[in-house]
C-alpha cells in the first residue's frame, strides 16, 4: 500500500504515552558528577571581587571555575552570515563572565560536586562584589544619546545595520501613491518555555568529548565545539541527542553551559551531569522576536501596492547568540512583502545590544514578524481608505508563477487567491453577520481577523541521508534533520516504504548522533521535508540503482532488463526470475548501501490563509478567541495527520504571542519581571478553540517530493489573524491600533483611551 499520503499514527507516541521515552534527565551515568551555574543577580554590573574559597571547601564539592580557569578557551562563536553595511561587531562571549556581567543570568561561577544538593549549597557559600551599572532593556532606547554602553566596540550599542532593497525603486513608488498606510508595531519579545528545558551530560575519555545533550542541531554544535573552543579535530568530539522536548530554534545554537561541561569533565575526568531549572531557562536560554518597525505601504487609486518601506530596531540582547542576526536580516528579508505583488521593497535594520537574554532563532525566525507588517499595514490601508481587506489583499496577491520578489526570491507556485474562497467557506465567512449579532445581544464586541502567509522553508541548504541493511533484517535510515517532536520516526519510515517496497515496520529511524551519522544541517528552517525527505529520495533511488546492479547479476540477466517493482527486482522479459529486496540486501551484504549528500539550496513557499474570530467584554477587556480556520498550501503531504498537528502547534504558539506572552524587563534595573510560569502566561488548552485546519496543496517542483515545509507555519500565520479579529471588534469603538499581547489590560486601556 502507498505509504506517501497516508495519516499514520506516530510510532514514537507509544513510548512517550507510556513513559518510555529517553531525555537527557532519564539517564544517570556510572560515576557521574553535577554541576550548577551562579548567575549574576544583576542585569549590568562590574565584578569587582569573586571568592569562591568557601565553596571549594565545602562538602562534596569536586571543583568551582570562574572566568580565569576557562580563559584560555575558545569564544561562543556567532555563525549565521549577514551582509551588513559595516563590519558587523560581535563582542567577545567566554562561557563565563569577565570582569562583567551584561544580563540578569549571566553565567559567573560554574561548581561541579558529588551530589546536585551538594553543588547548589555550595552556590550559596559563593561571594561575588558587584558594582551596578545602569541598563538598557529597549532597543529603540539602547540607540538613544546618554544610553548605557554595553561594550565599548560597540558605539551606541549598534552591532550593524542591514540594508537591502532599492530604495531609490522604492521612494518612486512612494512618489507615485495616491494612498500611504503607515504603522509602528512592536513584535513583542518571547520566553520559548519548551516543555523540557536545557539538560546535558559531558564526558571526557582518551581525549575524546562526549556530550549528551537536549539539542536540536548536534553537527554544527560538535563544529563549533571543537574548531572554535576546544580547538580540536572533530573526531575527537561527539554529540548525541536522545528525545528531546521540544526545541523551536532556541535549542540549535552553543550555550556556555555545553562547553563548561566538557571542560570540567576533562578536568576531572569524571562524568557531569546539568539539568536547567524553569528559573534559569528564563534568564539564561535564548529568547525570541523583539523587534521595533516603522513600516509604510503605498498604494494606488485603484487599491494596487506600489512599493513597501520597513526601518526595524532588532533587539539582540547582550551577547550575539549564533542564529541571532538572522533573525532580524535574511530570514525577513526572504519573505518580506508576503505573497503580494510589490515592485519595490526596502528594509533597513540596525541591530542593538541590550541588557537581556540574547535572541535567537525561534519558530519561523523573521518569518513572523515579515508577515506581521505586511498583514497589519493591509488591514490599515482598508480601515484609512475606504478598502474592503480582503478584496484589497485578493487584487494584490501573486497570480502568474514563477513570482520574483522584489528582494531577490522568487515563488514557484501556489494557489494564493484560491486559498481565500477556500477559507471562507471553512470558516463560515457568510455566517459572520449572525454570530456578531448573538454576541452583541450579550453585550460583547465580536470580531473577525482575516489574513495570508507566505513563508520561506529551507534553512540551512544541502543535506545527507543514508540507507543501511542491517543483519538482523531491519533497514536503518540515517538523516541528517532532527527531530524534537515532528514525528521524523513516523514519516521518514513512510518515504522510504514506499519508494522501497517494503513494510514500514522493516525500518528504524536514527538521528542526531555525530558518530553514527556523517553529517547533517539538522533542525530549524522548517527544512526536515524539504531537504532531509529529499535527501532520502535520492538515497533510496540510488539503493534501488546498486540493486539493479546486484540482481542483475545473481538473475544472470542484462541490467536494462532488470525493472524494480512493488519491492522486488524482476527480470522483464521473464517475470518468474525475480528476487525481493530484502533477499538481495542478504546476498549482497553492504553493497545496496547508500549514502547521498543532497546539494539543494531552494527555497519553498509555504503559503495561505486564516480567519479568527473573537469576543471581547468591553467592560474587562478580555478577549476570547471563539474560531479559528486556516487553509494552508504545503505541497504534497506526506503525513496529513501529523503536518496538521504541526500546524496546530505552531498556531497555538502565534496565539499566545497575540494574545497573552509579554517578556518583561524592569526599565531602570534590567531585571526580568516575568520570570516564571506565575508571571508569564503561555497559552492553555481552555485558551484555545477547536483549531480547524484544510490542507489544499499545489506541489512544488523544487525537491523530487513536491513537499513545502509546515513546521513553522502556524506560528506565522496566527499572530496578524489575531490581531486583526481584536481591532475589527473593537472597531465600533474607536480602537484603531494595538500592539501585542492583547491582554485584557491592554484591550481596556485601549478601549478607556477612544472613549
Amino acid at each position: 500500500m502507498t505509504q506517501i499520503g497516508q495519516s499514520t499514527q506516530r510510532f514514537e507516541d507509544a513510548r512517550f504515552l507510556t513513559g518510555q521515552g529517553r531525555f537527557v534527565e532519564d539517564v544517570t551515568v556510572p560515576g557521574q558528577a553535577w554541576a550548577c551555574v551562579v548567575r549574576s543577580p544583576h542585569a549590568h554590573a562590574l565584578i569587582a571581587r569573586v571568592d569562591v574559597e568557601q565553596a571549594r571547601a565545602a562538602s562534596g564539592v569536586l571543583a568551582v571555575y570562574t572566568y580565569a580557569d576557562i580563559a584560555h578557551l575558545g569564544l561562543l562563536p556567532c555563525a549565521t552570515a549577514v551582509a551588513t553595511v559595516a563590519p558587523m561587531i560581535v563582542p567577545p562571549r567566554p562561557a563565563l563572565a569577565n570582569g562583567r556581567v551584561r544580563h540578569a543570568g549571566d553565567p559567573v561561577v560554574f561548581i561541579v560536586a558529588e551530589t546536585l544538593v551538594a553543588a547548589r549549597d555550595a552556590a550559596e557559600l559563593v561571594v561575588i562584589d558587584y558594582d551596578p551599572l545602569p541598563a538598557v532593556v529597549d532597543g529603540p532606547a539602547a540607540l538613544a544619546d546618554g544610553a548605557p554602553q554595553l561594550w565599548t566596540e560597540a558605539p551606541n550599542n549598534q552591532s550593524f545595520r542591514f540594508q537591502k532593497g532599492d530604495p531609490a525603486a522604492t521612494q518612486a513608488g512612494f512618489a507615485a501613491a495616491a494612498h500611504v498606510a503607515e504603522l509602528e508595531l512592536v513584535n513583542n519579545r518571547l520566553v520559548i518555555a519548551p516543555t523540557e528545558t536545557r539538560s546535558a551530560i559531558a564526558r571526557c575519555e582518551d581525549g575524546v568529548f562526549d556530550l549528551f545533550l537536549t539539542a536540536a542541531s548536534v553537527h554544527a554544535i560538535r563544529d563549533q565545539l571543537a574548531d572554535a573552543i576546544f580547538h580540536v579535530p572533530k573526531d575527537r568530539v561527539r554529540v548525541v541527542a536522545p528525545d528531546v522536548g521540544g526545541g523551536f530554534g532556541i535549542k540549535n545554537c552553543l550555550y556556555p553551559e555545553w562547553v563548561l561541561l566538557l571542560f570540567a569533565a576533562r578536568a576531572l575526568n569524571r562524568p557531569i551531569k546539568w539539568v536547567e531549572d524553569r528559573a534559569e531557562d528564563f534568564v539564561s536560554t535564548a529568547q525570541g522576536r523583539d523587534n521595533v518597525s516603522k513600516a509604510r505601504l503605498a498604494l494606488d487609486a485603484q487599491g494596487r501596492f506600489l512599493a513597501l518601506a520597513v526601518e526595524t530596531v532588532a533587539n539582540l540582547g547582550a551577547y550575539m547568540s549564533g542564529g541571532g542576526p538572522g533573525s532580524s536580516t535574511n530570514a525577513p528579508a526572504a519573505a518580506m512583502g508576503g505573497g503580494y505583488v510589490i515592485p519595490a521593497i526596502s528594509m533597513d535594520v540596525r541591530a542593538v545590544f541590550t541588557n537581556t537574554v540574547p535572541i535567537d532563532a525561534y519558530r519561523g525566525a523573521g518569518k513572523p514578524e515579515a508577515n506581521y507588517l505586511i498583514e497589519r499595514l493591509i488591514d490599515e490601508a482598508a480601515r484609512r481608505f475606504g478598502f474592503d481587506r480582503i478584496d484589497l489583499r485578493r487584487r494584490n496577491l501573486v497570480a502568474s508563477f514563477p513570482y520574483p520578489k522584489a528582494l531577490g526570491t522568487t515563488i514557484d507556485c501556489g494557489r494564493f487567491a484560491a486559498n481565500i474562497e477556500t477559507v471562507q467557506q471553512a470558516a463560515d465567512y457568510a455566517g459572520f453577520a449572525v454570530r456578531r449579532a448573538e454576541s452583541e445581544a450579550k453585550g460583547l464586541l465580536r470580531g473577525l481577523g482575516f489574513a495570508c502567509f507566505l513563508e520561506t522553508a529551507r534553512g540551512a541548504p544541502n543535506e545527507g541521508a543514508e540507507i543501511r541493511f542491517q543483519p538482523d533484517g531491519k533497514v536503518a535510515l540515517l538523516v541528517g534533520t532532527q527531530s524534537n517532536g515532528q514525528g521524523h520516526e513516523t514519516s521518514y519510515p513512510q518515504i522510504a516504504a514506499d519508494l522501497m517496497g517494503l513494510p514500514i515496520e522493516d525500518f528504524v529511524y536514527i538521528q542526531a548522533d555525530t558518530v553514527e551519522v556523517r553529517a547533517g544541517n539538522g533542525h530549524g528552517g522548517a527544512r526536515s521535508m524539504h531537504m532531509g525527505g529529499s535527501a532520502l529520495f535520492k538515497a533510496a533511488e540510488t539503493v534501488i540503482a546498486k540493486g539493479k546492479v546486484v540482481a542483475a547479476r545473481l538473475l544472470q540477466a542484462q541490467q536494462d532488463q532488470v525493472v524494480f517493482e512493488a519491492g522486488r527486482f524482476v527480470v522483464r522479459a521473464d517475470p518468474e526470475r525475480s528476487i525481493d529486496l530484502q533477499s538481495l540486501a542478504r546476498s549482497a551484504p553492504s553493497e545496496l548501501d547508500a549514502y547521498v549528500w543532497n546539494l539543494l539550496d531552494i527555497i519553498t513557499f509555504p503559503n495561505g490563509c486564516h480567519i479568527a474570530e473573537v469576543e471581547v467584554d468591553p467592560e474587562t477587556g478580555r478577549v476570547t478567541l471563539d474560531r479559528y480556520t486556516g487553509v494552508d498550501d504545503y505541497g504534497s503531504i506526506v503525513n496529513p495527520m501529523l503536518t496538521i498537528g504541526q500546524v496546530q502547534g505552531g498556531v497555538a504558539q502565534g496565539i499566545g504571542q497575540a494574545m497573552l506572552e509579554h517578556t518583561v524587563y524592569d526599565p531602570e534595573s534590567g531585571q526580568l519581571l516575568s520570570g516564571s510560569l506565575m508571571d508569564y502566561a503561555l497559552p492553555r488548552a481552555d485558551d484555545l478553540p477547536d483549531l480547524t485546519i484544510v490542507l489544499s496543496g499545489v506541489p512544488t517542483k523544487a525537491n523530487p517530493l513536491g513537499v513545502k515545509g509546515s513546521g513553522q507555519a502556524g506560528a506565522i500565520a496566527a499572530p496578524q489573524t489575531i490581531v486583526g479579529a481584536v481591532l475589527d471588534a473593537l472597531a465600533p469603538l474607536g480602537v484603531t491600533h494595538i500592539d501585542m499581547p492583547t491582554t485584557p489590560e491592554r484591550v481596556w486601556r485601549a478601549i478607556q483611551a477612544a472613549r
